[in-house]
């Protein structure tokens, strides 16, 4: 019989952070299956089936890493917002966008595409990170001081340095971090997992 996994969640306007509480995990044996409403965790005879989401995620750019005390998995959100829950039979917001045209444009003519604000996405971040205790997460007191030092470097940071972190981090799903707008500005940065995790994708 499966074992279902003690876990929690944390949220962004772009992201749901689900931390799967499964110590010693082998990244070998740990799959997790992502669809639009729905996750499946598998790692042996431990399961943690998450359905129906609050939301809809794209399954394609959701991804999970594995670490020694958990397993974090980063599920994409398909539209901006907060779910306020983890799972529930919510309004899905693509829903009500899917109904709404694109405006007309003139032939030969392009739409500018939106630049990403990163102060925002920054100031959006820091604000929904949640206190944990000790109990929740065996590496609360290290994660918070290391927190502390990072929003204390961050608000002492000119605007390119601030936005040089905040782009690093969120496009490597927080495993890098850079203060080189110059350098980070000329494309995405790639995921780089710790030592002794893998970074895995869904794939079909």
């Amino acid at each position: 019989m499966a074992t279902t996994i003690r876990h929690e969640f944390y949220e962004t306007d772009e992201k749901l952070i689900l931390t799967v509480f499964d110590r010693g995990a082998d990244p070998t044996q740990v799959n997790v299956k992502f669809e639009p409403r729905s996750v499946l965790y598998e790692n042996g005879d431990k399961s943690l089936h998450v359905h129906p989401l609050k939301g809809q995620i794209d399954p394609e750019q959701s991804s999970f890493v594995v670490g020694k005390v958990k397993v974090e998995v980063r599920l994409v959100k398909a539209a901006q917002g907060r779910w306020g829950g983890l799972i529930g039979d919510a309004p899905d917001p693509l829903a009500n966008s899917a109904h709404v045209s694109a405006p007309a444009t003139k032939a030969g003519t392009t739409l500018p595409q939106a630049r990403k604000n990163w102060d925002n996405v920054t100031q959006t971040i820091l604000e929904s990170e949640k206190a944990k205790t000790s109990a929740e997460d065996p590496n609360v007191s290290g994660d918070s001081t290391l927190n502390e030092f990072f929003q204390n470097l961050f608000s002492n940071a000119d605007d390119n340095t601030k936005k040089a972190m905040m782009k690093s981090f969120q496009e490597s799903g927080g495993t890098s971090l850079s203060t080189n707008w110059e350098e980070v500005s000329k494309g995405p940065v790639t995921i780089k997992p710790p030592s002794g995790s893998e970074a895995r994708k869904w794939e079909q």
